[in-house]
């Protein structure tokens, strides 16, 4: 394979449009354009993109694309894998993989079924500073790691209203920021998480009558005892100059490892807007994650983040939310 020819399944996401531009930073990509079940809002995504617009999937699927970035609310994940696989297409799929572990694990079956890729969007892998804290820890040079304190913290976004919608997100900041960290913390360790407790509420943002948890801490217990804690909550205000962080700090028998991978931004101010902003300059994990999905495809090996890697996170969120509700410890 040599070029690669690629679909947009939903415009839902934020990150949509990030992972287009990554798209379109590869010369050897070429974008067939955009379905959304949600037409108004897919003919919007493709005028503001510059995109073809597709009344429907098949349509677009009937195009025969090599492969498929799938963009949708969380609960339609399944589905749209389906979809791609029929299609013979492989599948570059948003987190979480899905809001449940065994419907995860059925599109990972589905995917090896049908012989086509399935790449879980863990872009934080492709941060320089993640992949040295990884080296260090790999390394031994904090000896036997005891344990971590980690938060992704960020802000409710704005203006998509199905991240509260039970129905379509399967959780709130449960689901959306648990994953990212809980698959880091996976990919530091070694090891698999044994065991999940969850507090979670609904203090933050309650002028939205929010109908999932805004605010929620995770502690994680990992099968070689060491553990973990997460604060995943949207706590982070509409005026903040960034969406919000990445952070761990990694505690061992040799010493103390502090990550803030998105430590690399200037604060701008600017006329007219109201406070700073932080204006991130770093290396672009994004274009990293798509770089390695495109390449893997070309050069016919496996991603670096595998359907697999979306299950365990996806299980591990799935916890949380069954551990918050019955406020009881959930086994893995």
């Amino acid at each position: 394979m040599t070029s690669l020819r690629v679909a947009l399944l939903s415009s839902a996401h934020v990150h949509a449009a990030g992972w287009l531009a990554g798209l379109r930073q590869r010369a050897e990509v070429t974008v067939l354009g955009v379905a959304d079940e949600d037409r108004a809002r897919g003919r919007s995504f493709a005028a503001a993109q510059g995109l073809t617009w597709f009344d429907s999937y098949a349509a677009l699927l009937a195009e025969a694309p090599d492969a498929v970035v799938i963009n949708s609310e969380n609960t339609r994940h399944a589905a749209l894998v389906d979809r791609a696989a029929d299609a013979g297409a492989h599948i570059f799929c948003e987190k979480p993989l899905a809001t449940t572990a065994d419907e995860a694990r059925r599109m990972v079956a589905r995917c090896q079924d049908a012989g086509v890729t399935l790449m879980t969007a863990f872009p934080m892998r492709f941060s320089p500073a993640v992949i040295a804290a990884r080296e260090a820890l790999l390394a031994g040079n904090l000896g036997r790691v005891y344990g971590c304190n980690a938060t992704n913290q960020g802000q409710l976004p704005a203006g998509v209203p199905w991240f509260i919608d039970p129905q379509l997100a399967g959780g709130g900041a449960l689901m959306d920021h648990v994953v990212h960290v809980a698959d880091l913390l996976r990919w530091f360790f070694g090891s698999e998480a044994r065991e999940v407790y969850a507090l979670a509420n609904r203090i933050l943002h309650r002028e939205l009558e929010p109908q999932v948890e805004t605010g929620a801490v995770v502690l994680l217990d990992f099968e070689d005892g060491s553990f973990a804690s997460i604060d995943c909550s949207w706590s982070r205000p509409p005026q903040y100059p960034t969406w919000g962080n990445v952070k761990l700090e990694i505690v061992g028998e040799g010493g103390l490892l502090t990550l803030d991978a998105f430590r690399q931004a200037s604060t701008v101010y600017r006329r007219g807007t109201p406070g700073a902003q932080l204006a991130y300059w770093g290396s672009d994990a994004n274009q990293g994650l798509i770089d390695d999905f495109v390449d893997s495809l070309l050069q016919g090996r496996p991603p670096a983040i595998s359907g697999e890697d979306g299950v365990r996170a996806s299980a591990i969120a799935e916890a949380a939310l069954k551990s918050a509700r019955s406020g009881e410890p959930v086994q893995l």
